[in-house]
């Protein structure tokens, strides 16, 4: 799992009948301070989540393995809107 900000939204008229329906959200990878450190990835979005909304994504043969994504030519999901984030005993998230 990763964690990551959504930053985008990608719209398709052409693609392929698998992913009819999915809803396709560029997310780029955050630390634990919420600071943007990784690369862009697009992601289909299981879970509802907006643009700005913190979320935990996975990436790979893992990305298939929601019902969202089950047997769809996905490389990315995002599985999870994060509602707080504490490390070490420090609350460094907070949905508003």
């Amino acid at each position: 799992m990763n964690l990551g900000k959504v930053v985008g939204t990608v719209v398709s008229t052409q693609k392929d009948g698998k992913l009819t329906g999915a809803k396709l959200q560029v997310v780029r990878q955050v630390d634990l301070e919420g600071a943007e450190t990784g690369a862009f990835v697009v992601a289909v979005d299981a879970v509802g989540a907006g643009p700005g909304e913190l979320v935990l994504y996975a990436s790979g043969s893992s990305a298939r393995q929601t019902a969202v994504t089950k047997d769809r030519p996905a490389d990315a999901v995002i599985m999870a809107i994060v509602d707080s984030l504490e490390v070490e005993g420090k609350v460094v998230y907070e949905k508003p």
